[in-house]
Parts: structure tokens; sequence; C-alpha cells
């Protein structure tokens, strides 16, 4: 099934539909199917060798379509007997390294695929460009001579000066230090949003799809498990491969009985799964709520602070849970509970001190084990 458009009447720009290919036996892509709406990014987003790079060749026309369907902007180019070459889909790239020639100029890697224009068109068309990623200024320089985060920009430049329907863009911020990644990819998301062009990017760091993408698919093992809005991913994952998948989690086993799992830091309800299902929940740090010792009820779960470490924004506390004397936690099971904890501000109790536990029912996953 195609994944819709932001809008059902809205033709997608790219469609890949039910699209398989295999590398020998190895099945890289199996049964992938997105769509990407005019003006929309989309997000492919999984571990390495998960079939991204190899979906976003098929679009490109970079690798022949071995099963499945390729359209831009309704037009098939890939599959059934049709297989349009890159240079005539209207696609524009930029990938990893940037691929510019280095011994052409700025302005010359941004005309070189400028075929069939005029010289006076050309021109103003660099000009646009080059205006709209803030490197009118180096039109003359050379690649070696501009930084990572230029070199970038002029990527794009190149890829948006065709005037395609659709870009696609392969770790474009992988070479980047983590400073001048931030920086960088805001500038291309407004670039991207005032050219028009749809954007297919893939990626392996979740930050970084939530940042720009309008919707996201998580991909893994060469299938889409999920895709939805950031937002849809990161409070409603499917599974725990998703949920894990959008930053640090907490797992704590257990079984259900009577509709809830009973744990060291409280019952947690359960839906959807019957008494003495072996389930595993999944508790983002940023949704355990930590409070000083002398604040609240005596019989509230409480943790013994491991290592509490500032990090900016927030502050990650390292914890050991154990079961009170004389109390169960429905599971028969004695083990100590290892949390990690991410409190906003600055929250830095002692080693060794006690701190009283809570958690956020929003932020907490219950799947079967």
């Amino acid at each position: 099934m195609i994944a819709p458009a932001l809008r059902p009447d809205i033709v997608p720009a790219l469609e890949l539909e039910n699209v398989c290919h295999r590398y020998g036996r190895a099945l890289a892509v199996d049964g992938l199917s997105v769509s990407v709406a005019p003006g929309e990014v989309v997000c492919l987003l999984g571990p390495s060798g998960c079939g991204k790079t190899t979906a976003l060749r098929l679009a490109a026309g970079l690798e022949p379509i071995q099963d499945g369907v390729v359209r831009l902007a309704g037009v098939q180019v890939a599959g059934g007997g049709v297989d349009l070459p890159p240079e005539r889909r209207g696609v524009g790239l930029v990938f990893q390294d940037y691929a510019l020639f280095p011994h052409l100029d700025v302005h010359d890697n941004v005309t070189f695929g400028l075929t069939g224009w005029t010289a006076a068109d050309r021109r103003s068309r660099a000009e646009e460009v080059l205006e709209l990623v803030g490197m009118t200024d180096y039109a003359h320089a050379f690649p070696h001579e501009l930084s990572g985060g230029q070199q970038q920009r002029v990527a794009l430049a190149r890829a948006l000066a065709p005037k395609p329907r659709v870009v696609l863009l392969d770790e474009p911020y992988s070479g980047l230090d983590a400073r001048l990644r931030d920086r960088v990819r805001d500038e291309v998301l407004h670039i991207l949003k005032s050219s028009g062009s749809a954007c297919l990017m893939v990626t392996h760091d979740s930050e970084e799809a939530m940042f720009m993408a309008d919707r996201i698919a998580v991909m893994r093992d060469g299938k889409i498990v999920q895709q939805g809005s950031p937002i849809e991913l990161y409070c409603e994952p499917r599974d725990a491969f998703v949920a894990s998948f959008f930053g640090e989690v907490n797992h704590i086993d257990g079984v259900v009985h009577r509709g809830s799992v009973d744990t060291l830091i409280g019952s947690i309800p359960v839906r959807g799964l019957i008494d003495g299902a072996t389930v595993s929940v999944v508790i983002r740090p940023e949704g355990i709520h930590l409070r000083a010792w002398a604040e609240v009820f005596e019989d509230d779960p409480t943790g013994e602070v491991e290592q509490a470490r500032l990090l900016g924004r927030t502050s990650l506390v390292h914890m050991t849970v154990r079961r009170r004397e004389g109390a169960t936690d429905g599971n028969g099971d004695d083990e100590p509970l290892h949390l990690h904890a991410r409190v906003p501000g600055v929250f830095l109790p002692r080693p060794g001190s006690k701190v009283r536990i809570g958690y956020d029912p929003r932020l907490t996953f219950v799947f079967p084990a």
C-alpha cells in the first residue's frame, strides 16, 4: 500500500510502489512503498544496511529496478519494462561526499547539469540558486577553497539548478561536525521549503530525521516497519525497535496480570494483551520523573542514584531500583533495575542519595516480548 501524500487530491511528486531489489541472494529492499508530495520532506530512517540508500538509488535511476514501480508526478519512470535514465527524470541528487567537480569553480559546478539552456539562462539560473543558498560571493571559488558547509550548499544549489520536481539527499550531513551540522541542516530545510521541490532523504540519525522531515518511514531489513509524522513515531511507536530508534530507552521485562504489569516503579496498564503474556515495558528517560526523597510519601518507588551528569539543557541521572523488603513486583523478580532519567535543567543528586520515581504514561509503552 502506498503511503498517502499530505492531501489525497495531490498527485505525489515521487512514488515507490512495492519495490524489491536484490544484490545476489541478499534482499536489500523488500516490498517498499513510499510517496512524497510536492513541497514535502520525507525521510527514510534506519540502521546501516537496512536498504534506505538502495531505495534512494532506485528512485534516482542509478540502479535498474527489479520489481515494483517508480513514478514521478504520476508518470511511470521505472518498472514494467520502463527504465527512464537518471538525466531524464528531473531529479536532483546530493550525495554524502557532495561529489563536486574539483576542476570547476562554484559557478561551473552549478551550471554543469543545465544542458540545453542558453548561456544567458545558465548564468541567470546560477545566480538565482547561489543567492538562494547564500553562496553568491563564492561563484568563482573552487571546491578545495570552501568549508564543508559551503560545499554542501553548493551541492544543493547544483541539485536545485535544473528546477527538479524531486530532490534526493543521501546522508548529506554525515561529514560535518556537530555544531556545523545543526546550522547547515537548518539552512537546507529553509532552502528546500523555499524551492517547493519534494525531498526524499535518507539518514540513520533520528534527531536529524525529526528536524528535517514532515513524515518519517522507519526501515528495518529492507522493509518499512512504520511511517508517519515525527510526533506519531515518537509518541505512538508500533514496536520496541521503532521506540528505541528515537533515542535511548529503559527496558523492563514483565508479565501481564489482570490488565497491567507490576514493576519496581509501579503498576503499568496494558491494552490488548492477555494475562500471562510476557512483555517488554519501554520507557523513555524523559518519561521517568524524579523528586527528592523528602517530598512525597514513604511507599512511592525509590531509586538510589549512581551518577548524575549535566548535559546542558538536561541532566541525566543513572539509578538503581530494588524491591523493598517484604514487597513484590508481581513477577517474583528480585534483580535490581537500572534506569536512566533525563530531567530538564540542573538536577544533580549526589551518588548514593535516594530519589522518588514516577513515570509518564505518554512516554511508556508495552510490547510483546
